[in-house]
């Protein structure tokens, strides 16, 4: 009678667990919800071209972080929608997870949610300013605070730059940073920026340490 008693209430137990993480999760559910709708009302940068950019995805233990859209993903309005993202996702194809699987399960983010523009000066798209990062700063916040993600994937130096201090992309490329942000500790592993003109990541030693960012990864799923 006991053992059976022992056993009901290891059943309750877990049927409570289990209830308690399913309202938690439709919590954040409901926050993103709303979250995202603040964000696509967002007009703050006068400078930066169309609507904010945002994925589909509403809840995971895993945020990408890149730069900010470029014209293709404003136009299709979803994060590495072009060039950027095919070879991304080729990246990510190598240990196994499809594209279709990573935006199921991972919440893309970036450190500006508008097209900057054209580099009216040199090729490529316009870096964002100071100004325009920070008012973007509260979207992502918001997401890290709410998600509480266990990895963190910073894609390209101004994403980086957001979590970790370096001069060269080898000094962070191909390693694994536990770190608290916004006071919750997690993991960041690093990406180099997958554009289609970059040479870094094409060849040693970037191409090496790409592999091996890439090795980590799965190694934390």
């Amino acid at each position: 009678l006991i053992k059976k008693l022992l056993a009901l209430g290891k059943r309750e137990n877990i049927h409570v667990s289990f209830m308690k993480n399913s309202k938690k999760s439709l919590d954040i559910h409901r926050e993103i919800k709303i979250h995202k709708k603040k964000l696509s009302n967002c007009r703050l940068c006068k400078n930066m071209k169309g609507t904010p950019v945002i994925c589909s995805n509403s809840s995971s233990d895993i945020l990408l972080i890149g730069q900010a859209p470029g014209i293709k993903e404003k136009v299709i309005n979803k994060p590495f929608a072009w060039t950027a993202g095919k070879n991304l996702f080729s990246w990510f194809y190598k240990i196994d997870v499809s594209e279709d699987n990573f935006r199921k399960n991972v919440y893309m983010a970036s450190i500006c949610r508008c097209y900057p523009g054209k580099n009216l000066k040199s090729s490529g798209d316009r870096v964002p300013s100071i100004e325009e990062i920070n008012n973007c700063k509260q979207w992502l916040d918001f997401e890290i605070n709410i998600l509480k993600p266990k990895l963190i994937i910073p894609v390209g130096k101004l994403a980086i730059e957001k979590f970790i201090s370096f001069q060269k992309l080898h000094e962070v490329v191909g390693k694994k940073f536990t770190k608290k942000v916004n006071g919750i500790s997690l993991n960041i592993i690093c990406l180099p920026h997958p554009s289609g003109i970059s040479m870094w990541y094409k060849k040693n030693p970037g191409k090496a340490l790409l592999e091996e960012s890439l090795f980590k990864i799965h190694k934390t799923k």
